[in-house]
């Protein structure tokens, strides 16, 4: 049997040369591999390279979209400020020209003015002179309070710190306080010559109606007679009258009625 089994160095060899095969074959591969690797990396390269350049470019992108959004927002904004602008203009002009019609109005009474201004001068002393009048041939009630406000009308009319609306107004209101009187009921102290001697008395005025006094005693009553323009004494049947109708002007007794000693109308007339 030992001349049929190999030798000892015939398996060594085989060994050596299976390893050795092993070895190429490896190399073989390793070789092919570093082939493969060196043969793919550019395209690696190329791909990175690639991918690298479409990051940028979508950068720009993002960057140019976004500048193109705040463009639009911008112009937005821009044209929003023109629209109200526009609005502005058009209500200034509108403006403008109401304020042209005011001055060429405003120009025209001041040019008028001037006739308007002679006419109502002397208007404004007949009313003063009028009212003057009035007052002398009216009930002879607060008498120098009536005839001071007559006589600082006049003097107002020659006093140049007033101006000629002012003076008119001044006109205006003594006539209003002149109507007043003949729509209320007073009373008040005066003084009168009775029997020749000057008494202080209380004074009853009834719109313009009537105007009577009564001694503080009561024992005295009259009233001033329209027709003679003179005081006349009246009986005692109105002296209880009288008397209440103070109390009701004084606000001490509620408001009845009265039986006063009134002219007739046609006497009055």
């Amino acid at each position: 049997m030992a001349g049929n089994l190999p030798s000892k160095r015939s398996v060594v060899r085989t060994l050596i040369a299976n390893i050795v095969v092993l070895v190429l074959v490896g190399l073989s591969n390793i070789t092919l591999a570093q082939e493969s690797v060196q043969a793919i990396e550019p395209a690696l390269v190329e791909q990175a390279a690639a991918d690298q350049d479409s990051e940028l470019s979508q950068q720009l992108v993002d960057e140019m979209d976004n500048q193109t959004s705040e463009s639009i927002a911008e112009n937005r904004l821009v044209l929003q400020a023109l629209n109200r602008l526009k609005i502005y203009n058009t209500n200034l002009g509108r403006v403008v020209q109401d304020q042209e019609r005011e001055k060429l109005s405003l120009e025209s009474q001041i040019t008028n003015f001037g006739d308007v201004e002679r006419d109502v001068v002397p208007l404004m002393f007949e009313m003063i002179d009028a009212l003057e009048v009035f007052i002398e041939l009216d009930l002879p009630f607060s008498q120098i309070e009536r005839s001071t406000r007559v006589a600082r009308l006049k003097s107002g009319m020659d006093r140049s710190d007033l101006t000629v609306s002012e003076k008119y107004r001044q006109i205006m209101e003594a006539y209003q306080i002149e109507a007043a009187y003949g729509r209320n009921i007073e009373a008040y102290i005066g003084t009168l010559e009775i029997g020749g001697i000057e008494r202080r008395v209380d004074m009853l005025r009834v719109g313009r109606v009537l105007l009577a006094y009564q001694t503080f005693d009561g024992a005295s009553t009259g009233y001033w007679d329209r027709v003679s323009a003179q005081w006349i004494e009246a009986d005692n049947s109105f002296r209880r009258e009288v008397a209440d109708g103070l109390r009701i002007a004084r606000k001490q007794m509620a408001p009845r009625l009265l039986e006063l000693p009134v002219p007739a109308a046609g006497a009055a007339q």
